[in-house]
């Protein structure tokens, strides 16, 4: 529920009472001296339920009200038979859903976006936890990161300028999404490379899979999920009231990871991943801004542009649907890459389980009794983001192990019969019951085929 405060010129006060009274509003109205530019004025208040705040305030606008101040004011409870009525007046069929008028969510979306030194200030440090975080392979701190995040403001600012006309608005949207990412960048480049100077990176160890970083240098389709889901998820919590600050830290894990990351990455020199982080995270910056800009346009936002009058609303639908546009494309480009980890993950996968059908297939003939399976592991090359399959590690176990005739060259006919494409084999031995460490004797073939 919302209370309400306007100043309205005394010429125009039978204007703005007929409106209320079509409305079956219960208002007071006073004479009172004000400091305001208005002469003559009076101050009309009165309860509305919080969906009609918009559609009330427009036919005020139509009425001529162009000069007035308003104060739209939370309301805990009104006692009052009228304002139930006009309560289920709005409720569209006994559905009492709380949405917000675009003026208090313009209001709203400003009032999340933090002043520009404590937005930095909480950056750097949000930056600092992500990147000790994921260089120390701890969840629990990379969580912590998003917590202290400020990111709801500025991801939503952007979308609700659009639709609201709000050019300032949309403007700091879009300056501080882009600050933000480049700080936490910045600064996880000088985290990583003060870190790898002191020692951390293991020699002879990939970075990318000691801080389980591979996710985020490579990722899939998937990701996208995460990041619609957030722009989702903000705008309700603002036009439905749920809560801001779960909601702000799922935008944050749509961010400050993979921007962590990139830093990493470049700081041990890992462009390739450094770039896949990269477009993660313009990826998850256009999901987001497209999924808010969607869901109030969904939700029955429409742009206003700025006119006579405080409230006059002209529904120009073009600089909206411009923005949707620019933002599919650019989402569209981007995840052509998405899609191709995504189908190499498939095939991957697939290549697994015919290579272990293939390996269970060729053991199972007598001569080699003293054999069994140990693992079968796919394995892919270091070319980040974009991957593909470097070879195929196959590891069998006995008691007393050594080169068998001709295995190598049937497993490896066997999983090119099967993926019907050239494959890099790798044969190795344990020895013992328990998994040892492997036989000296390491055997290589090459297929190709088809």
């Amino acid at each position: 529920m919302r209370y309400l405060e306007i100043t309205v010129p005394r010429d125009r006060r039978r204007a703005v009472l007929a409106v209320l009274d079509d409305e079956g509003i219960e208002y007071v109205i006073a004479d009172e001296a004000t400091a305001s530019t208005i002469e003559d004025a009076a101050v009309v208040r009165f309860p509305l339920p919080t969906r009609a705040v918009e559609p009330v305030l427009d036919r005020l606008a139509d009425a001529g009200l162009d000069d007035a101040r308003v104060v739209v004011i939370d309301a805990q409870t009104v006692v009052s038979q009228e304002f139930d009525e006009l309560r289920d007046q709005y409720s569209r069929g006994g559905t009492r859903g709380e949405r917000t008028s675009r003026q208090v969510l313009r209001t709203k979306a400003d009032a999340f976006t933090p002043a520009i030194s404590i937005y930095l200030v909480m950056l750097l440090i949000s930056a600092v936890v992500a990147t000790a975080g994921l260089l120390s392979d701890s969840p629990a701190v990379v969580v912590g990161s998003m917590v202290i995040a400020p990111l709801l403001g500025p991801a939503l600012a952007a979308s609700v300028g659009i639709v609201t006309d709000d050019a300032e608005l949309r403007s700091r949207g879009f300056r501080y999404q882009t600050i933000g990412v480049a700080v936490v960048i910045v600064a996880s480049i000088a985290i990583a490379t003060l870190a790898r100077l002191g020692g951390f990176e293991p020699s002879g160890v990939d970075i990318v899979v000691v801080a389980e970083l591979e996710e985020r240098v490579s990722p899939n389709v998937l990701s996208l999920a995460v990041a619609l889901g957030a722009g989702v998820a903000g705008i309700l919590s603002l036009t439905r009231g749920f809560s801001e600050a779960i909601v702000g830290v799922m935008i944050a894990a749509a961010l400050i990871p993979p921007a962590a990351a990139v830093g990493i990455t470049t700081a041990w020199g890992m462009y390739g991943a450094a770039l896949g982080a990269f477009v993660l995270v313009v990826v998850n910056l256009l999901s987001i801004n497209l999924a808010a800009l969607v869901t109030l346009w969904v939700a029955g936002y429409r742009p206003q542009t700025p006119g006579p009058g405080l409230f006059e609303v002209s529904p120009t639908r073009k600089r909206t649907a411009t923005y949707a546009v620019l933002f599919g494309l650019a989402l569209a480009i981007l995840t052509a890459p998405l899609v191709g980890i995504t189908l190499l993950e498939f095939q991957t996968t697939q290549l697994t389980s015919t290579a272990d059908e293939a390996v269970t297939e060729v053991l199972e003939d007598p001569q080699y009794d003293e054999l069994e399976a140990e693992s079968v592991e796919v394995v892919l090359d270091d070319e980040y983001p974009i991957r593909s399959v470097d070879r195929v590690v196959v590891t069998v176990r006995g008691l007393d192990p050594g080169p068998q005739p001709d295995l190598a060259d049937r497993l490896y006919e066997r999983v090119a019969a099967e993926t019907q494409e050239s494959v890099v084999l790798k044969l190795q031995y344990t020895v013992g019951e328990e998994r040892g460490e492997p036989d000296e004797d390491v055997f290589f073939r090459t297929v190709r085929s088809g």
